[in-house]
């Protein structure tokens, strides 16, 4: 089929404005900002849109193989009918191009609806740019506006590259901070989520502090920052259980061994627990624990489903790696990110750009499946 053909049968011409940054000192009053996830009442239509991440990365490889496997399931998965955004023309270059080198199915872009914001020059797989940063970018803000419009009720968004963002202009720490200047919105959180292999368990991890040095995290950290992200992470638990046991981990070794490896756990962590269990009953909130042998109920449950009362309903770590190492130890094909405190639920696979395989039909699109499959059901 001609590439003309093709152009004819579902692309959307969008209305292309400047991307800026909103004044996010004035948020927008009539959207809401929620802690777990749940429908915009704006929504004119239940449907997910995608941001195609980095066009020198995997983005394209993993949405396209993601949907295929979605679509192959009863040949009528929900979330199997997106809304792309992204470069019509280069998705065509890059579906011609994988299939050469996989032989994982892809869906055709032929099939897709894309709102085609082109790439304004050619972007070679594995070497991001600042081309490829200002690519990304404004297709992660145009999906965000489709989803705030009513087109869609979810987003899910492919990885893309901070370094390439930052040489575009946007020194934005990730897309979380940018949805939420976007959504009008304080602050965003971080979760990451995945159902065991065996049975129905979930784990869920809340990162307190996200993309910051390490040498930043103590002084990041105050019992407001922490309630607030204990709110955030029960009410997205309570969606699967009304009285969910949640784990806190420390943030020194040993969690601080009562003073001698440091004083943040005495000095306030543990006394703010104390006082957030009393106004919520309904919570077993245990911790601060040993980030060391934090997760390890969590191992047992996604090991094996007799196990699965050994693991929490929910984990709150104290920053970005302490949570996400066990994540990904366990869950890295299984786990989505998910964005909690915006005006509707974004999900994204959890991994990088991966450009070093970029192009050569060699990414896995499971965690890309899975983000879209949260999206629908969550959403």
């Amino acid at each position: 089929m001609s590439r003309k053909k093709r152009s004819q049968r579902s692309s959307i011409q969008p209305w292309l404005t400047p991307v800026t940054r909103p004044n996010s000192s004035s948020p927008n009053s009539n959207r809401r900002s929620m802690a777990n996830p749940a429908s915009n009442p704006e929504v004119k239509e239940r449907r997910i849109a995608i941001a195609l991440g980095d066009p020198a990365g995997i983005g394209a490889e993993v949405t396209l193989k993601a949907i295929a496997a979605l679509r192959h399931h009863d040949n009528a998965h929900a979330a199997s009918n997106p809304l792309v955004v992204g470069c019509r023309h280069w998705l065509e270059q890059s579906y011609q191009a994988l299939r050469g080198f996989t032989e994982q199915p892809l869906a055709d872009p032929a099939s897709l609806e894309v709102v085609d914001l082109p790439l304004v020059e050619p972007i070679p797989a594995g070497q991001p740019s600042a081309a490829s940063g200002a690519a990304s970018f404004a297709w992660l803000t145009r999906a965000a506006e489709v989803v705030l419009e009513g087109r869609c009720h979810a987003l899910t968004t492919a990885p893309i590259a901070k370094q390439a963002w930052h040489a575009a202009g946007h020194p934005y720490p990730g897309q979380t901070e940018r949805l939420a200047e976007l959504a009008g919105v304080g602050e965003a959180s971080m979760l990451f989520t995945a159902r065991a292999p065996h049975g129905s368990w979930r784990l869920n991890t809340l990162l307190a502090t996200t993309h910051i040095p390490l040498s930043a995290v103590a002084s990041s950290l105050d019992g407001p920052r922490v309630e607030a992200k204990l709110n955030a992470l029960l009410g997205f638990c309570q969606r699967f259980a009304p009285r969910p046991r949640l784990v806190v981990a420390g943030l020194n070794p040993h969690a601080g061994e009562a003073g001698q490896l440091g004083q943040e756990e005495q000095a306030w962590l543990k006394p703010l627990l104390t006082a957030w269990r009393l106004r919520h009953p309904e919570v077993e909130l245990v911790g601060p624990l040993p980030p060391d042998t934090c997760w390890l109920g969590a191992g047992a449950a996604w090991a094996d489903a007799t196990h699965a009362n050994q693991g929490a309903d929910g984990y709150l770590a104290l920053y970005h790696d302490q949570g996400l190492i066990p994540v990904k130890l366990l869950a890295f094909d299984a786990a989505v990110n998910t964005t909690l405190g915006l005006p509707f639920l974004r999900t994204s696979p959890d991994h990088g750009t991966a450009f070093a395989i970029a192009g050569q039909g060699l990414a896995r699109p499971q965690s890309m499946e899975a983000a879209l499959e949260t999206a629908w059901e969550l959403g």
